[in-house]
């Protein structure tokens, strides 16, 4: 028996409407079930967030151009991996090292690349495009790996290094004023005088009085560009004549710590020593590593040598640079510290108004945070920003 024509229509219409809900439906559990933490394919995940929906307005896409496994690339994750397991605000950035995800290279938002490693290659993006910012990355000192060609300047739109003008500051450290507000590091500080800061209490000051010995150096790389290695040697001598030592850990002394725990040595450190030597492997601004960071922590004045403007990142008396005072007036200071409890107390007020936090412990000083954050900040991206003469930002003088 025929079916009457409005009918066939009707039910034509009916399998038609059903099959068009079911892959909507499909399409939703499709969505629902994206899992950004697990994904190790960024292409399979950038090909599954386009047909899910997730437009390149609300993604903000990063191109490793160089080698992924270089520092501060290796520590990105893969997709949105890295950002959502720091808890970052913004969580909407997506890190890959497939050029071809999108189509072409000049549609991704930010395309990064590792200093060390691209001042030696001769493959660079062939277009870019207006909206995207090419960034300089690295976290390895200026005098060790200098950009000397020319063909950088005017090529980068932003930096991500230890540099205080960078756009992302890779720091290794923060510092906190008294009301846990960021203040530091940074080109301008505005220190408390030494002088207002309050005293430290006496329970601090019995603290150091377990200290017995007079300074010691944590150090794994012997030959270096600054020759701190020399410079220890003549210090050597001369704190001989005040019958101090200098005791050397690591690959470069003849000591070891208790264990190969850091912690072990962390109390090493500061139960039995008066001072530390926070000598960097490099002369070049704003250069400051964990060394220094390493000191303050554990209750050890520090003795500084390197490049930077050590006012940027510590007030005034509370460390010693071994670059501004010949070794004479060096040793007599760390001598005179020693013999004077109370002179060696006064070190540590900066304690009462301040604190240094390493760069991981908060989202706000976290630099791949400070990345993602950048890239929706709209009146960032929309700025136009050039180094135009990048070998005279970064370059040590006299390294090309």
């Amino acid at each position: 028996m025929l079916l009457h024509p409005r009918k066939t229509f009707y039910c034509i219409l009916l399998v038609l409407i059903s099959l068009v809900l079911y892959q909507a439906y499909k399409a939703y559990r499709f969505t629902m079930s994206i899992d950004y933490k697990s994904i190790d394919e960024p292409t399979a995940l950038g090909k599954g967030l386009q047909n899910a929906g997730v437009g390149k307005s609300d993604m903000k896409y990063i191109l490793q151009w160089t080698s992924p496994n270089n520092v501060p690339l290796v520590y990105m994750g893969k997709g949105q991996q890295g950002f959502l397991e720091r808890k970052c605000p913004y969580t909407n950035c997506f890190v890959t090292a497939d050029r071809s995800l999108l189509g072409d290279t000049s549609k991704f938002d930010a395309i990064v690349f590792a200093g060390p490693e691209v001042v030696r290659i001769h493959t660079l993006p062939e277009k870019r495009s207006s909206h995207q910012k090419f960034v300089f990355a690295t976290i390895e000192s200026a005098s060790n790996y200098p950009a000397c060609s020319n063909r950088f300047d005017g090529y980068f739109n932003w930096t991500w290094t230890y540099n205080l003008d960078s756009e992302v500051q890779w720091g290794y450290f923060a510092i906190r004023d008294s009301e846990g507000v960021k203040v530091g590091p940074k080109k301008q500080m505005h220190w408390m005088k030494a002088e207002d800061m309050d005293p430290v209490s006496e329970e601090f000051r019995n603290g150091l009085k377990t200290k017995t010995k007079a300074a010691a150096w944590f150090v794994s790389n012997c030959y270096t560009l600054s020759h701190r290695e020399d410079l220890v040697k003549k210090l050597k001598e001369e704190m001989k004549n005040y019958d101090m030592e200098l005791d050397v850990y690591g690959k470069c002394g003849n000591r070891k710590c208790p264990t190969k725990e850091g912690e072990d040595c962390d109390k090493l450190l500061k139960d039995t020593y008066y001072y530390y030597l926070a000598f960097e492997n490099s002369f070049s601004e704003d250069y400051v590593t964990e060394k220094l960071l390493h000191a303050l922590e554990n209750n050890v004045v520090p003795v500084v040598f390197g490049g930077a403007n050590y006012s940027r990142f510590m007030p005034d008396g509370i460390y010693l640079n071994a670059k501004e005072l010949d070794l004479k007036k060096l040793v007599s200071k760390m001598d005179e510290g020693i013999k004077d409890a109370n002179k060696y107390a006064e070190y540590f007020r900066w304690k009462n108004h301040y604190s240094y936090h390493r760069q991981f412990e908060s989202f706000e000083t976290d630099p791949y945070c400070l990345f993602c954050t950048h890239l929706n900040n709209e009146e960032m991206v929309r700025k136009t920003t050039i180094y135009k003469d990048f070998r005279k930002w970064w370059d040590t003088p006299g390294r090309c």
